[in-house]
């Protein structure tokens, strides 16, 4: 119906049923352009983002592919999608906290940042000569305020605070998971959380994962910054739910 009539070659217009097609052809596009799925999952003193890593060439060196940016020291950032996108998106977020800081003398707060790229992705939903960006952001950070805070920026410009978050080309099912992890009563220490998300990205992929096909990036009161797990940590933990499963 909607390509039969034109509504969805324009961004801009609305089709009858209130709908705007090409914003919705953008969520697809985090869905299906790399074909990965990512999950984060906010603990007791921490926050953990993990996804998938897909080499999409044999000659490529893998160092170079990556889902897990820093936007300030302290803030990373978790992009799912089109990788250019999301490069590009980066950059922009980097230069909002730069400037923030230059203007106010301290780090920008990853709830502020979260509105800021937010308002980028409403605005190219209203103007005809820019697209939406095809990507899915997560924002993890330690708050000097609010304690662990994770946040999730869609490409129409929603953005809100969660406990757990999914993207990705599995989004739902990993949603699915990640509502029973977060009813759990447990304590959610750092291992304990980074364990339970690569857990729950493991269970949706329906795979035993090896520490080349995943990153997990976190950010903990106990250490300062966004951490990058090296593949040594990452075959640690894949063990230790191993022989939790077993």
């Amino acid at each position: 119906m909607a390509r039969a009539s034109g509504y969805d070659r324009h961004i801009t217009i609305f089709s009858p049923e209130g709908r705007l097609h090409q914003v919705e052809y953008a969520f697809q596009a985090v869905k299906k352009n790399q074909n990965m799925t990512s999950v984060a999952l906010r603990g007791d003193d921490s926050v953990v983002c993990v996804t998938q890593k897909k080499v999409p060439d044999k000659l490529m060196d893998k160092d170079h592919v990556t889902h897990l940016y820093n936007v300030t020291p302290n803030i990373g950032a978790l992009m799912t999608g089109m990788h250019p996108d999301a490069r590009a998106l980066v950059y922009k977020a980097r230069e909002i906290a730069a400037k923030f800081k230059d203007k106010n003398g301290y780090e920008i707060p990853v709830h502020y940042l979260a509105l800021k790229m937010a308002n980028i992705g409403q605005v190219y939903t209203q103007h005809a000569y820019m697209r939406p960006y095809g990507v899915n952001v997560m924002l993890v950070s330690i708050d000097d305020e609010k304690g662990p805070s994770l946040y999730q920026i869609d490409p129409a410009g929603n953005f809100f605070g969660y406990k757990a978050a999914a993207a990705g080309t599995k989004d739902q099912e990993a949603q699915n998971a990640l509502e029973k992890i977060v009813k759990k009563k447990i304590e959610f220490t750092e291992a304990e959380t980074i364990q339970q998300a690569i857990g729950c990205l493991q269970a949706v992929m329906g795979m035993d994962f090896k520490a080349t096909d995943i990153e997990v990036g976190f950010v903990s009161k106990t250490k300062r910054g966004f951490i990058r797990l090296s593949e040594e940590d990452i075959d640690f933990h894949l063990n230790a739910i191993a022989e939790k499963d077993s």
